[in-house]
């Protein structure tokens, strides 16, 4: 199919950008990296009025570390960008684990964070890992900056919490205050495809004991799951395996899968227990040895 008509503008300055949605008065569109938009485009899931490029706006294709270890993502940097990083690897495990692990390498040559992040796919990698981490999106609109927690900004499937007048300029991970580690597991049919089950998991430790954790599920439910009662089982604790054993149970139960080709909700819950389980393991050696 192809799409149906529209009209495309391709603004440079985000004040332009801001003004041509504010004038498509929510009939339009913001294309980035575009993965998600065109192929709904040429379904016709989509059919805006109006596409506004942002492709050309400067000073957004960013990854970089504040002072403080606060790591911020602009809107138009890629995944490539992000699994090809220096600065996450050492910094943000997590982040740097799921960058290779989005998509296929054509769509991690074009995609972006950010927009993934407003697509809200239930089934979306960075969503988890954001979720997991805390971060943050930064809006811009006619009424200057505001930041949405992750948990706010997914406000359910395919949907998210920007104005039709706002642009997302940023996402946001705040700074560790112990020792970042943690990862990202999926498992997929094939390189590519839709995640069956996957899993975020972020923790900082000091002194052998977590001082904060976050565990995220994707493909498991309507939108991104916070297991965060499986996450606070683990703060002020060390990892031992009963510890691990715990929080898995816990983000298993958290999950809501459906039964579908990819495999039955008990498996699902199973795929969830395994990778927390898997993930926390590794973590523990690591702080194990490194003690």
């Amino acid at each position: 199919m192809y799409p149906s008509r529209f009209r495309y503008e391709a603004p440079r300055s985000i004040g332009e950008a801001l003004e041509l949605l504010r004038a498509g008065d929510g009939e339009a569109k913001v294309l980035a990296g575009g993965q998600s938009l065109v192929p709904l485009l040429k379904l016709r899931f989509a059919s805006p009025e109006l596409l506004v490029d942002i492709n050309g706006l400067p000073g957004l294709d960013y990854h970089r570390a504040d002072p403080d270890g606060t790591i911020r993502v602009g809107a138009l940097c890629r995944h490539a960008d992000l699994e090809r990083s220096t600065l996450l690897a050492g910094r943000q495990p997590t982040m740097a684990a799921a960058a290779p692990l989005v998509a296929d390498p054509i769509v991690r040559n074009r995609g972006t964070l950010v927009g993934s992040l407003c697509h809200a796919d239930p089934q979306g990698d960075w969503s988890a890992v954001v979720t997991a981490l805390g971060g943050h999106v930064v809006a811009e609109g006619p009424d200057g900056r505001r930041e949405i927690p992750i948990g706010r900004f997914v406000d359910g499937p395919f949907q998210n919490a920007l104005a039709y007048d706002e642009i997302a300029v940023e996402a946001v991970i705040p700074a560790p205050e112990g020792t970042p580690a943690g990862g990202y597991l999926k498992l997929e049919r094939r390189v590519g495809d839709f995640a069956t089950a996957g899993t975020a998991v972020a923790v900082e430790t000091s002194g052998g004991l977590v001082t904060r954790a976050g565990i995220a599920l994707t493909g498991v439910g309507g939108s991104t799951i916070d297991a965060a009662e499986a996450a606070k089982v683990l703060v002020g604790r060390p990892l031992t395996a009963d510890v691990i054993g715990e929080a898995a149970a816990l983000a298993a139960q958290a999950a809501q899968p459906k039964s579908d080709h990819r495999g039955s909700a008990k498996y699902k819950r199973h795929l969830v227990h395994t990778f927390v389980e898997r993930i926390l393991t590794r973590v523990g050696d690591t702080t194990e040895r490194a003690a």
